[in-house]
């Protein structure tokens, strides 16, 4: 079982102290409570209130609704969440739409505060510093402070620094923006001093370390250089953005642009020089079906595919969390169970051959037999028509006894050899639980554990959420190489990532290797909330996350002289036909303004402080 980190109050921890003697009954202290002075004079307690800064992880990116509906990977079959606010661009200083928690404005402040405590304290410790425990701490406590500060930085650009706690009687809503550049060197200090205390340090799982902070420092530095938040090109190719008078809110207006590429590849290499060869070092594609296991064991993060994970989110099933409920959350509705985020025509599209080939609808080979020699990682990461999956529930297995996916409508015989219609068990006319059916024709297989004991409708799995790992470091490196013109480094790297699941070496150059490149970190990273912030620091978020979402509508007529009664996917038996259609507007009908660039503060808080600045195009 993973161990992860218990989330405790200082309560808790203090009721698992020792209990004074009886002589102390004079003792007016609360019996259920802690002082704040006795937090930070007692290690245990100490560590205690700087685990509890980790919860602002909240689920990681594991909750019902996800970043992965509002980009070109999904749409939220649900209404009436606030999805559609943002992917039809309605959003405003009033109305933000759907905003998780682990990036909300209010919510990283007040861990962003929690964290300024424990810096404050354990900058001079007030208890012994053995086995480096106190600067353990401080990493930990600089190194949350920074990711928080990230996560408030790729959302809203600039933001108001707090680096200490505020005491009583100040006033906490005067602080304005920082520039983009003051927010991004902000960040980079805390976790250079995070990686410093952190440097030898053991750490459990779920917990920050020297490498989590240099492996952050890439992603940082990586935005930081790219499109949207190098001034003259963001203007370039953005009238709301070229318009906005306070441009150092939310891009570098000055300063080398190569330098920064230079530095965000230094900060990449850096992980890649600690981690050397556990992961990469293929020379040739491995088998078709074992790059399949291996994307799979990399999403559940099993059978070696934990050595992935430099940074998660750890999930008990003991606990009950909803962060273990994604089967639940995504599964198809013929397992009883939601289709929230479905994958869309878009991305099912965007997977290769196993060949390295593009998908192609106007190859007649495709069209008929769409699911057949793809890319390792489809099979991987979704649930198509015929797919093989898990048992069905007992009252359900009639129906179908090989568990496979139904995602069309089928023709079947009845008793008397007549001919009549079978919908698909996981779609919106199936018998069950139509209402959560998916509209797309897909569901999402990855970080949904296959094992049959879990019954995604009734039991929580244990698959952590990966908040950074080693491949999206690799991909950090070959962008920035790619920006420095190192062509051959780049193709190097990004074919040991292809290799691993099977796909075959890429011998582009130029603009076309750019565009295999993000593609293939598009596939490599689906689902890990990755697509949202890359088409948005690409500036292709027009051509991309604008794009109208589409779906597969699929029938299976009986080849003449065959009847069947149960159905069941087969290419003996049927004749499929396969089309693309666009989704009903009257569901989601995407728009993209370059006022989504950033999400808005909301006005509220704008109220509350004279001396913020909106972002560009907000009303």
């Amino acid at each position: 079982m993973k161990r992860n980190i218990k989330y405790l109050t200082i309560a808790f921890a203090a009721s698992l102290t020792i209990a004074s003697c009886n002589s102390d009954f004079l003792n007016t202290d609360p019996l259920g409570e802690v002082s704040e002075s006795a937090v930070w004079t007692d290690p245990a307690l100490a560590e205690a209130f700087v685990t509890g800064i980790y919860q602002g992880f909240g689920n990681g990116g594991f909750d019902e609704q996800m970043l992965a509906s509002l980009t070109d990977e999904a749409i939220f079959t649900h209404p009436g969440r606030g999805i559609t606010t943002v992917t039809e661009a309605r959003v405003n200083s009033a109305d933000l739409g759907w905003v998780n928690g682990t990036y909300s404005w209010g919510n990283m402040y007040s861990y962003i505060r929690r964290a300024n405590i424990a810096i404050e304290e354990l900058s001079e410790p007030q208890f012994s510093n053995e086995g480096g425990i106190a600067d353990r701490l401080l990493g930990e406590a600089k190194f949350m402070r920074a990711y928080y500060y990230h996560q408030l930085a790729r959302y809203f650009g600039g933001v108001p620094l707090v680096d200490r706690p505020y005491g009583l009687g100040e006033d906490t809503y005067e602080q304005p923006r920082a520039t983009w550049e003051e927010t991004v060197n902000f960040i980079i200090a805390d976790l250079d001093e995070a990686a410093t205390l952190l440097a030898g340090k053991s750490m459990g799982e779920g917990r920050a370390s020297e490498l989590a902070a240099l492996a952050l420092k890439s992603r940082v530095l990586l935005y930081a250089a790219s499109d949207l938040h190098d001034g003259p090109t963001a203007t370039a190719n953005s009238p709301t953005l070229a318009s906005y008078s306070d441009l150092d809110l939310v891009a570098y207006t000055g300063g080398n642009r190569n330098e920064r590429w230079q530095k965000a590849q230094a900060a990449a290499k850096a992980v890649l020089d600690k981690t050397s060869g556990n992961l990469y070092g293929l020379s040739e594609p491995v088998p078709h079906e074992e790059g399949i296991q291996n994307y799979i064991n990399n999403s559940l993060s099993r059978n070696g595919g934990e050595q992935e994970l430099i940074l998660a989110r750890y999930f008990i099933n003991m606990k009950q969390e909803n962060g273990g409920r994604q089967g639940l959350y995504n599964g198809p509705n013929g397992y009883n169970n939601w289709a929230g985020n479905s994958p869309v025509q878009l991305l099912v599209d965007d997977y290769e051959m196993m060949d390295g080939t593009e998908f192609d609808w106007s190859n007649s080979a495709h069209a008929s037999a769409p699911y057949e020699n793809r890319d390792a990682r489809f099979y991987a990461s979704i649930l198509y028509d015929g797919a093989q999956w898990k048992p069905r529930a007992t009252a359900n297995q009639p129906r179908d006894p090989l568990g496979q996916i139904q995602t069309g409508t089928y023709e079947v015989t009845t008793s008397s050899g007549a001919k009549e219609t079978h919908f698909g068990l996981d779609t919106r006319n199936s018998p069950i639980e139509d209402w959560n059916g998916s509209y797309t024709g897909y569901y999402v297989r990855k970080f949904i554990d296959p094992d049959p004991a879990i019954v995604d409708q009734n039991t929580w799995q244990e698959v952590p959420w990966p908040i950074i790992r080693f491949t999206e470091v690799v991909l950090n490196y070959v962008e920035a190489s790619l920006e420095l013109g190192q062509e051959d480094e780049a193709r190097n790297w990004l074919n040991q990532i292809r290799f691993r699941v099977g796909q075959p070496a890429i011998t582009d150059t130029g603009e076309a290797l750019v565009a295999r490149y993000r593609n293939e970190r598009r596939i490599e990273m689906a689902y890990e909330e990755q697509r949202y912030h890359d088409a948005r620091r690409w500036m292709i978020a027009e051509e991309t996350l604008g794009r109208k979402a589409d779906i597969i509508n699929i029938t299976g007529t009986l080849k003449p002289g065959q009847t069947l009664s149960t159905y069941r996917y087969d290419p003996e038996i049927y004749n499929y036909v396969y089309k693309v259609q666009p989704i009903d507007p009257g569901k989601e009908n995407r728009t993209w303004l370059d006022k989504m660039y950033y999400v808005p503060i909301h006005r509220d808080e704008i109220n509350r402080n004279a001396n913020l600045i909106q972002n560009p195009g907000i009303e």
